[in-house]
C-alpha cells in the first residue's frame, strides 16, 4: 500500500501519477461514491471526504480502514491531512477530524511508503525513496 497524505490542492493526485506509475483515470474520487462501490477500486483519492460518508451511514471508518488494508494491499490512497488548523466549535466536525486521523494513522501503518507532499514536492515520511 501507498499513502499519499498533504493539504488541499497541493498536487497529491498529480505525485501519484508521476510517481507510482498509475494515470490519472486510475484513481478514484471516492469522495463521490458510495460505500457499495469501494471494493471496485485500485486506486483511491479524497479517502477523508469518504470517512465522512461512512461516519453518516453509521458505519464504523476505523473498522472499514482496517478492513481495507487487509483486503487492498496494493493500493494507492490519497487523503488531505485535515488536522492542522482552528479546531472547530462543533461536535461532529471534531469527531471527523478525529477519525480522520485514526485512519491516517492504520493506513501509514499499513503502507509500505507514506509520503507527504506540499506544493507539489513530495517528502518520504516512512519507506524507500528509491520507490519514487
Amino acid at each position: 500500500m501507498k499513502f499519499i497524505v498533504g493539504g488541499a490542492f497541493q498536487g497529491k493526485t498529480e505525485f501519484a501519477v508521476k510517481n507510482f506509475g498509475i494515470s490519472e483515470a486510475e484513481i478514484t474520487d471516492v469522495g463521490k461514491c458510495s460505500v457499495n462501490q469501494f471494493s471496485e477500486f485500485t486506486n483511491v483519492k479524497n479517502y477523508h471526504i469518504f470517512i465522512r460518508t461512512l461516519m453518516d451511514m453509521k458505519i464504523d471508518p476505523i473498522e472499514f480502514t482496517n478492513v481495507i488494508c487487509e483486503k487492498k494491499s496494493d493500493m494507492v490512497i490519497i487523503m488531505n491531512e485535515v488536522g492542522c488548523g482552528i479546531i472547530p466549535m462543533d461536535e461532529k466536525e471534531r469527531k471527523w477530524r478525529e477519525i480522520c486521523g485514526k485512519c491516517g494513522c492504520i493506513i501509514a501503518e499499513n503502507s509500505e511508503i507514506v509520503v507527504r507532499v506540499i506544493c507539489g514536492i513530495g517528502t518520504v515520511i516512512k519507506g524507500d525513496n528509491a520507490c519514487l
